[in-house]
């Protein structure tokens, strides 16, 4: 009898051929293909994904963007005014029935980004940058008109990313997140931007002609638009590390900037006279505002982090916390970077004050766990890895972890289900930590 307390058990054989019916299982999705009405033309249009799927990918995707981007922001008064100012474009677009949300996230680049179900949400390094309510409002207008637009679906259709379907976030958190190094890799953690479309040029004029539509509509002046593409521009052409990650997924062009001028001075004339109302704004982001000097100085230290440049990083996070002193990212930061330096002991106590400064957010337990497993306390790692992955579950990493944790004090039976749940999670596909899992089910018999 198979002592085993995993269902079943697998071989070498499949362990190493799994990615073929990996393969299969794509093919499989031609079940959905079928034709659409594009909601904003009103054509048929060859449409693979529906609307249901749309916002399970969503559901699936976002918590773990979210979380990689350090949860949303705590100031209640900033994110519920990004909703205000989200909500009244919604009586124009042309999905109206979508879940839409709204929500300012902690993470310091700048950027804005869009999920097929409607989770739609900005950063606080590009809240910094605005200057108006009408410049918040075209970029959520824009960000509106990817959703409305369907272009994430589209670019699934075309089987551009299939992997959102097949493995999600089974593949992304075991891939290195751009700057963090070796850390990364350890850590399974999720690099920012990992799990957002990459739009076309032709997206990102759909979505400009869409999100200007929108905000007008609401009352808000085209100038508003011309400013943040005049804004947009002036970031590419300098071309700050802060906003690599924007210019990646949304592709900036002169172009675009000159469509938008001629949209106001054109089609949209008549909004000259509506307020773009920069007194609101600055009264609702006065908060954010006040801590400028502490984000801008967490953008120069995730910019040293990516250059390798981990002393100068260390002391531009220290600088940073004198004037953050309850910012949970500057707390994470600080810890990513203690780790990266081999330095767990002093990253842990900035890990444990980050779970108290945000206690519903992941990343704090996750590098409280890896610390801790660094220092031998895998009983602390493993509660760690435990509570991570109750706020925010569906990593297959965690369960690697907790079987780690727990093979480490000689748990077998448990860490063995843990391995196997891991194993089943990524699809069988071969890395570093499956090879690890499979190899200790081997050993104690519960795999071929």
């Amino acid at each position: 009898m198979n002592p085993s307390p995993c269902r079943g058990t697998i071989s070498r054989r499949q362990f190493l051929e799994y990615l073929t019916a990996m393969a299969a299982s794509v093919a499989g999705m031609g079940v959905f293909t079928g034709c659409a009405v594009d909601p904003v033309t009103g054509k048929q249009q060859l449409m693979m994904v529906s609307q249901q799927q749309e916002i399970g990918i969503d559901r699936q995707q976002s918590p773990f963007q979210f979380s990689s981007d350090y949860g949303i922001t705590q100031d209640t008064g900033i994110n519920q005014y990004v909703s205000d100012v989200g909500n009244a474009l919604l009586p124009n677009v042309h999905r109206p029935q979508m879940p839409y949300t709204f929500n300012s996230v902690n993470a310091t680049y700048i950027n804005a980004y869009a999920f097929p179900g409607g989770t739609i949400a900005v950063t606080r390094g590009i809240l910094l940058k605005l200057d108006n309510e009408a410049q918040l409002a075209a970029l959520i207008g824009h960000e509106l008109g990817h959703v409305n637009a369907r272009h994430t679906a589209e670019q699934i259709s075309k089987g551009q990313l299939s992997s959102l379907l097949v493995s999600g976030v089974s593949i992304a958190a075991g891939t290195q997140g751009s700057g963090l190094g070796e850390l990364a890799q350890q850590l399974g953690m999720l690099g920012q931007g990992l799990l957002l479309s990459r739009y076309s040029r032709d997206n990102e004029r759909e979505a400009d002609f869409l999100g200007n539509a929108y905000m007008v509509k609401a009352g808000y002046p085209s100038k508003g638009f011309v400013e943040l593409m005049e804004m947009l521009d002036s970031l590419h052409k300098e071309k700050p590390s802060s906003a690599q990650i924007l210019f990646s997924t949304h592709p900036m062009s002169s172009e675009r900037l000159t469509a938008a001028v001629q949209r106001e001075k054109g089609m949209y004339q008549s909004s000259k006279s509506y307020p773009l109302k920069r007194e609101r704004y600055m009264d609702h982001t006065a908060s954010l505002r006040e801590k400028k000097d502490g984000i801008e100085l967490l953008q120069q230290g995730e910019k040293f982090l990516a250059e390798k440049q981990y002393d100068e990083a260390e002391n531009t996070f220290k600088q940073s916390l004198n004037k953050l002193k309850g910012d949970y990212t500057a707390h994470v930061l600080m810890a990513k970077c203690l780790m990266i330096r081999e330095k767990p002991s002093q990253a842990l106590p900035y890990a444990n004050t980050a779970k108290t400064l945000y206690p519903s957010e992941a990343q704090g337990y996750y590098l409280a766990g890896m610390a801790s497993v660094q220092l031998e306390k895998y009983g602390e790692a493993y509660q760690n890895f435990n509570t991570c992955d109750q706020v925010l579950p569906g990593n297959p990493q965690i369960n690697f972890y907790k079987g780690y944790c727990l093979d480490k004090k000689g748990d077998k039976a448990v860490a063995a289900n843990h391995y196997m749940t891991y194993l089943k999670m990524i699809d069988y596909q071969p890395n570093p930590y499956s090879k690890h899992a499979y190899n200790r089910l081997k050993v104690w018999g519960y795999a071929k």
